[in-house]
This record gives C-alpha cells, sequence and structure tokens, in this order.
C-alpha cells in the first residue's frame, strides 16, 4: 500500500500549495481523489498526514437561542462534519435579539470565518417583530465585520405540527451547512446554482423561464 507523504507534495508541487490547503481540510476520501488525480500512487493508497504541515483549519460558529423548541445548533454541528473537517465555536443566547452579538463575538473574539445564526421565533406578532429587529442586527454585523452570518430561523407557524417543526428546523439548518460549506470551500458552485430557486427546508421552487425576445417593459 502506497503512502502519500502532505510534506513531500507541497515541496515538490509548490504551485499547488493552495489546493492542498483546502483539500487537506476535507475527509480523506477528497485528498485520496487528489492524489490518484496526480498519479502519486496506484490503488490502494494510505494518506499520512505530517505534524510538519501547517494546515489552518477553517473555523465555524454557531449562534443559538433557549427560546427555539429543538437544538437547532445539534443539527448544524452534525451536518458540519458530515461535509468538512472544521473547527466549530458554538455561543448560546437566551433569545433571538441576542444572535447578532453573539455572532459578531463568535467572528471577532472566536476568529470564526463565517457564523450560522439559528433561532425559532414565535407565532405572536410580537415574535415577528423580534425576528425581523434580529435579522436586522445580523445584517448590521455583517457589515461590520465584512463576514458572511447566514440567518437561519424557522417560525413556528411555518408547520401545521410539532413534528412538521421539527422535521423543518432540521431540515432547513442542514440545508443551510451546506451553504456555508460552499461559501468556505466552493463558492463556485453557488454560482452554478445561481437562478434554479434553491430554497431551505421545503421543496425548491425552481428555476423559471424567460419570454422569448418579448419586451420585458422598463
Amino acid at each position: 500500500m502506497a503512502v502519500i507523504d502532505l510534506a513531500f507534495c507541497l515541496s515538490t508541487y509548490p504551485k499547488l500549495f493552495m489546493d492542498f490547503i483546502p483539500l487537506a481540510l476535507m475527509p480523506t476520501s477528497a485528498i485520496t481523489e487528489f492524489a490518484r488525480g496526480l498519479d502519486l500512487a496506484p490503488r490502494p493508497i494510505s494518506l499520512k498526514l505530517f505534524t510538519s504541515v501547517p494546515l489552518a483549519m477553517k473555523r465555524i460558529g454557531i449562534a443559538d437561542t433557549t427560546f427555539a423548541r429543538c437544538d437547532m445548533a445539534k443539527a448544524a454541528i452534525r451536518a458540519l462534519k458530515k461535509e468538512a473537517s472544521l473547527e466549530i465555536a458554538r455561543y448560546t443566547v437566551p433569545g433571538i435579539k441576542d444572535l447578532p452579538v453573539a455572532a459578531k463575538k463568535l467572528l471577532e473574539e472566536e476568529k470564526c470565518e463565517i457564523v450560522m445564526a439559528l433561532g425559532m421565533p414565535g407565532p405572536a406578532a410580537l415574535d415577528k417583530m423580534c425576528a425581523h429587529e434580529a435579522s436586522s442586527g445580523l445584517i448590521m454585523a455583517q457589515l461590520m465585520t465584512n463576514k458572511h452570518i447566514i440567518e437561519v430561523f424557522v417560525h413556528e407557524d411555518e408547520a401545521a405540527d410539532d413534528k412538521t417543526l421539527a422535521w423543518l428546523a432540521e431540515r432547513r439548518t442542514a440545508e443551510h451547512a451546506e451553504n456555508a460549506i460552499r461559501l468556505l470551500f466552493y463558492p463556485e458552485k453557488l454560482i452554478k446554482m445561481a437562478g434554479t430557486g434553491q430554497r431551505q427546508g421545503y421543496e425548491d421552487a425552481g428555476s423559471i423561464e424567460g419570454g422569448s425576445g418579448g419586451h420585458l417593459g422598463h
């Protein structure tokens, strides 16, 4: 069985350094396929990660609340770890209006590169107003830090019953976790997905076809 020494690879193929760093942070299978693509070794392959190779682990922050009726952060962490090798910093606050400062602290003090802000606003008018204020705060925090904060809100009145609400919260969180991974590792994938009507939680809306040569107006 061949052993791939990443330290040797980096010194032998210096121009590929920027390619190796993100791949080395991904699951072993991703690095294996990359090595096979370079014809560095036959099948099967055993990868040996040497401590002499300084690999800066990507760091994702998760801000969640005690107000939510299910553990959305748990779903996020599970989805993130399934997709990549990451450092995860979690910050739990009482309610959604506390999320903006939590996200900002994760970005600035915990040195996260992106944050997922998880919340579950209630069905009352006051809850919806609080959700709007929290969303505005998250936008402000993004502009102040110049980093992405992915808002993941699941309103209680989006589902007819508790079972559906729990399913929706987990699915929307997991799908936004995939978006976080794309933003960090594969931004080109988001470009390919532009205009496809993606939705997180319920089914995608899908893309629409434009008119053929018709006047669209001003």
